[in-house]
């Protein structure tokens, strides 16, 4: 993903975690420990914060830094029960699944990762 992409994304996630507080930008600021034209900036995806202030909005802004950077669970679900069903039972299949099928299966994922995906094949959440 491209930084400016990644700004975009953390600007409008902290704007409507902002909203949903009713606080202003002067506010959020001051509880993040930053300058209010500094979060303006990021609050309008012209700078990327840097790791420990992204920490410091998250809890300002009482969201998950995930949440800021737009991570889904599906990307990176917490646990077997938030996979998709198709997902969950893949994986139960594997696990009956031999050392060398295993292999044969993960060297078959990696060539269809590398196929261009077709646009019907895209998931929205």
């Amino acid at each position: 993903m491209e930084d400016d992409v990644l700004q975009t994304i953390i600007g409008k996630a902290a704007r409507a975690a902002r909203d949903r507080l009713g606080l202003t930008q002067a506010q959020v600021a001051e509880k993040a420990s930053l300058s209010a034209q500094v979060y303006g900036r990021i609050e309008r995806g012209a700078m990327m914060p840097a790791v420990p202030t992204l920490r410091r909005l998250a809890v300002a802004l009482g969201t998950s830094p995930g949440e800021l950077l737009g991570i889904t669970p599906r990307e990176v679900p917490r646990s077997e029960e938030d996979f998709p069903p198709d997902m969950r039972k893949a994986v139960g299949l594997m696990r009956t699944w031999s050392d060398g099928r295993i292999k044969a299966g993960c060297e078959m994922l990696g060539i269809l990762d590398r196929l261009p995906m077709r646009e019907e094949e895209t998931v929205s959440e």
